[in-house]
């Protein structure tokens, strides 16, 4: 059995220990240990994006905020869905996960940080929300911690109280859609959503596009036109 091979490790603003690990050609991060996300397991984040971009179509200007690049699959997704004139923006708080991806996860999405197309921005996503013009996103995809529930960063949690969705809902254009991912259905951040003015659903997501059942959760946000 081949080993696990930790390739890189840095520690976050809470002081929690964050690696990357290499085992058999597959990539993991890991929080203290715990796994957080893995190359095995894509369908999830891939879905993020095509329930965020089935809400702009093909449109030339649209404006596209991510949140989180994590191993780049959302990334990758959106820039197969998108015209290829669109502007596709990543806020990323970890300025090692994008140093990651360009040393050592070239082979999987880490080249598309480079694509034309692709601004990084290595600041905090509710900062990035904060200064956008009023209606600046046609769509935001927020893949930012563990959803929710803040696990890398408590930091994080800010996005999801109600002072960072009255951010959000002024970045968005009316009409405009916000994607969350979630490890679960969380009803009382939806009832939040709804109290901030959005229309909220969730959409159950696999972990991986063969798997028997949805383990996760994709909470969709629009605001009304």
């Amino acid at each position: 059995m081949k080993p696990s091979v930790t390739l890189a490790e840095t520690t976050t603003p809470d002081g929690a220990r964050l690696t990357l690990h290499v085992h058999d050609g597959h990539y993991q991060m890991r929080v203290d240990g715990d796994g957080l996300m893995t190359t095995t397991q894509t369908h999830s984040e891939a879905q993020l994006a095509e329930v965020a971009c089935e809400h702009i179509g093909a449109a030339p200007g649209a404006r596209v905020l991510i949140g989180g690049l994590g191993f780049g699959f959302t990334l990758r997704r959106v820039l197969e869905l998108v015209h290829p004139a669109v502007r596709v923006q990543v806020a990323e708080l970890l300025p090692q996960i994008v140093a990651w991806n360009r040393d050592y996860l070239q082979s999987v999405n880490g080249a598309l940080l480079d694509d034309r197309r692709v601004e990084i921005l290595l600041e905090d996503v509710v900062a990035v929300l904060t200064r956008a013009p009023a209606g600046g996103y046609d769509v935001v995809l927020l893949d930012i911690d563990n959803g929710p529930v803040a696990l890398v960063d408590a930091g994080n949690a800010r996005l999801y109280a109600d002072q960072g969705l009255r951010v959000l809902s002024r970045a968005l254009r009316p009409g405009g859609r916000a994607v969350f991912w979630s490890e679960s259905r969380d009803r009382s951040f939806m009832r939040r959503l709804t109290a901030a003015g959005f229309r909220a659903t969730a959409i159950g997501t696999k972990s991986y596009a063969k798997a028997k059942r949805d383990i996760y959760t994709l909470i969709v946000a629009d605001r009304p036109g």
